[in-house]
């Protein structure tokens, strides 16, 4: 059999987790990582809290629900092996009044569902036992959630990759991709070279990638920012492990919640708010060319205007420390504003339509020889493992190189 020639481009840990899958699916497939940044995991890898998703709120028979069991289970499997930090810490979705408790039964029978391990629903007392300092009415409590480092899960998966016949080229910023036949010309302002199979998983930067392959325009990409801050010390000790709200079905975010890291540090947040660049991670940077495709977007307005409320509640927390700490309060009375000092700050890839909806689902889309990552939200790091399964998979049956 003839060696393939397979590429992926972008190196956060979907993109390194298909990569690592290309090449253990055969011996014959040689395997080119194209990252724009300087290291690995640079954007939303390595920008979010860590956390291990079980997979409770995913309409059962999705791809979510689908590949983010099957992530749980690679990801544990691949953190024990590898000797990584995996800390199964467990988490409480809180109830604070009757009608988020009809909710939270809901997302008890999703989870059920969707086969997610030794799940409870906690009345008052049992919240406290398990987290002596929430407070809500009820609780479902999910103690197989797990968090970890998803930089660290990465760079493992990367030294995988580098044992076989893979190679990561950094600082190599994809600017061009043409099918050609049963060719595909990946271009970089040094370079060009021709591929079997190539595919595409840019996060933040993939709906532009996509369609610089022929893909339509939408969905596109509208980044939303999210800040987090940081626990001191010596209240680490009021969140055990993850403390989140019921999701509201009138809101598109989830809401400011509480999440014990694997080094031990807790993090509150994250809000949600437009963000003026893909890529902006300090609170003034913007980029006029994100900023103005957002704003140009009749989709982002659409949607705007269907969600003032959270708008307004949302730019509340970005103004002001005390509203930011006044959301965690709902859940940790206990939680002041001298007990938290700034932390990080994420951009998280929305998909969004036209219409202004936002795209929930994974969506990958493509040719025979060309596949894109359009959409991979969260649990997206807690799936990239199976995600990378199911695209190998799929590329290689499209380009009848299975």
């Amino acid at each position: 059999m003839r060696t393939v020639r397979a590429a992926v481009v972008g190196g956060g840990i979907i993109g390194v987790a298909v990569a690592r899958q290309l090449v253990r699916t055969s011996d014959d497939i040689d395997v080119t990582v194209f990252e724009k940044e300087d290291r690995l995991a640079a954007h939303q890898t390595g920008h979010n809290s860590g956390v291990v998703h079980a997979g409770l709120y995913y309409p059962p028979g999705s791809l979510k629900a689908t590949l983010c069991r099957r992530g749980v289970e690679l990801l544990q499997d691949f953190a024990r092996t590898r000797d990584l930090r995996y800390d199964e810490c467990g988490k409480v979705v809180v109830a604070r009044d009757v009608d988020e408790l009809d909710r939270l039964r809901t997302i008890f029978e999703r989870a059920v569902a969707n086969g997610v391990p030794d799940l409870k629903m906690l009345d008052a007392d049992a919240l406290r036992a398990v987290e002596p300092y929430a407070r809500g009415i009820a609780a479902l409590h999910s103690p197989h959630t797990a968090v970890v480092d998803y930089v660290e899960v990465t760079d493992a998966l990367a030294a995988d990759l580098r044992a076989g016949r893979g190679r990561i080229l950094l600082s190599q910023e994809v600017v061009g991709l043409a099918q050609r036949g049963k060719a595909v010309e990946v271009s970089t302002p040094e370079c060009s070279e021709s591929f079997d199979v190539v595919i595409t998983c840019a996060g933040l930067q993939s709906d532009r990638l996509a369609r610089r392959g022929g893909d339509p325009v939408d969905p596109r990409i509208v980044p939303f920012f999210g800040e987090y801050y940081l626990v001191k010390p010596h209240k680490r000790h009021l969140v055990q492990g993850l403390i989140y709200p019921v999701p509201d079905p009138r809101y598109p975010f989830l809401g400011i919640h509480l999440t014990k890291r694997v080094d031990g540090a807790v993090m509150v947040g994250p809000n949600a708010f437009l963000s003026m660049g893909r890529e902006s991670y300090a609170r003034r940077a913007f980029s006029l060319r994100d900023g103005s495709a957002s704003v140009s977007f009749p989709g982002f307005w659409r949607f705007a205007g269907r969600n003032m409320r959270v708008a307004l509640r949302e730019s509340r927390t970005v103004l002001s420390t005390s509203a930011f700490i006044a959301e965690a309060r709902k859940y940790v009375p206990d939680l002041g504003v001298d007990d938290v000092v700034r932390g990080p700050r994420g951009v998280r890839a929305q998909a969004m339509d036209s219409r202004g909806g936002l795209i929930d689902d994974f969506v990958i889309t493509g040719s025979d020889r060309l596949l894109h990552v359009r959409n991979a939200p969260s649990p997206g790091a807690t799936s990239s493992m199976a995600i990378a399964e199911y695209v190998v998979a799929e590329a290689l049956q499209r380009a009848d190189l299975a």
